[in-house]
């Protein structure tokens, strides 16, 4: 297990180690329309990140990225299908992150939230645009690519 998660209860590491998935949920469905793109995105952005995270991350997304095609699709099915019940659903996971956060070494905070912001932007860059040349991020997405319902753990 990760050091860092040694106060915290199963359920709340549990959560932790959900919240990259539930940002690719929210993020390419926010358009009511997960993609294969964005789905691809997400599954390159999990393996970039056991190898180009932070030192204290790596161990975090080597876990993460195991099998991460399978525990997104089981986390997707695991929510409604329209984005308007969807999105509220998955807002209010990702709120809980807040305490726990606030539980967790504030350097590994810190770059987690930076981290989660990042695959959020990836994701939402992954699909669209002319030909996929240009990364453009649609209104829907922009809601919630910034994750306003995570504080910034820089600011406790």
């Amino acid at each position: 297990m990760i050091a860092e998660f040694d106060g915290l209860s199963d359920s709340e590491v549990e959560l932790m180690f959900k919240a990259p998935l539930l940002v690719c949920v929210l993020v390419a469905g926010a358009d009511n329309d997960i993609d294969q793109a964005e789905i691809k995105g997400a599954i390159d952005v999990a393996k970039k990140k056991t190898k180009k995270s932070r030192a204290q991350l790596i161990e975090f997304y080597t876990t993460v990225s195991q099998d991460f095609e399978d525990k997104l699709k089981v986390i997707i099915q695991s929510f409604p299908l329209e984005a308007t019940e969807r999105n509220p659903l998955i807002v209010e996971e990702l709120t809980r992150l807040n305490p726990i956060l606030l539980k967790v070494e504030k350097s590994f905070s810190l770059h987690f939230y930076e981290s989660i912001k990042e695959i959020a932007l990836k994701i939402a860059e992954s699909s669209g645009g002319l030909f996929w040349l240009k990364k453009s991020i649609g209104p829907e997405e922009a809601k919630f690519v910034g994750l306003p319902m995570i504080k910034n753990p820089a600011t406790y």
